[in-house]
């Protein structure tokens, strides 16, 4: 990528590339395929949900969501019941190998991020900062963004693991 005529746009999308990237080697993806690392980390940041909101969230399609989660139930990773909200659904949440499993690639995570960003000095890792909770914003505001997400569910109780994000 030439860098001199970067636009902001593809300069995103290079970091966002690069960083995923990075991201999937460092964790392994919880020695999971990469389907369940999503579904994971989704579960964790959102509390148990349906089976088709999973893939909604996602923009997967159901049978793909169903097989990982049959897969992660084997693992002992989450568990499947009857949905309370709906009897022709299911309703899916992480088990406490499944937090734990979160927890342990979450500070992995943070590790090779903070690993990452000590390559700048404290001005720019601030800067970097800044920008980040910046965009952050602004991407929690963009309808497009947030476009496949179903509204949270009247039931759920907030997170109480802050590990897991």
């Amino acid at each position: 990528m030439n860098l001199t005529n970067a636009t902001p746009g593809s300069l995103l999308r290079e970091v966002a590339r690069l960083y995923t990237r990075a991201q999937r080697v460092v964790a392994d993806c919880c020695r999971t395929t990469s389907t369940q690392c999503y579904l994971l980390t989704e579960l964790a940041r959102s509390g148990p949900q349906p089976l088709s909101e999973l893939g909604t969230r996602l923009s997967l399609e159901k049978s793909w969501v169903s097989r990982a989660v049959e897969g992660m139930v084997a693992r002992g990773l989450v568990s499947k019941e009857p949905n309370p909200n709906d009897a022709r659904s299911w309703l899916v949440t992480l088990t406490a190998e499944g937090e734990r499993t979160c927890t342990e690639l979450n500070q992995t995570l943070d590790t090779h991020a903070a690993e990452l960003l000590s390559a700048l000095n404290e001005r720019e890792r601030a800067a970097v900062e800044s920008s980040l909770l910046l965009l952050l914003k602004a991407l929690q505001a963009d309808t497009a963004a947030n476009c496949c997400l179903p509204p949270p569910m009247a039931h759920k109780e907030p997170r109480t693991n802050p590990s897991c994000r």
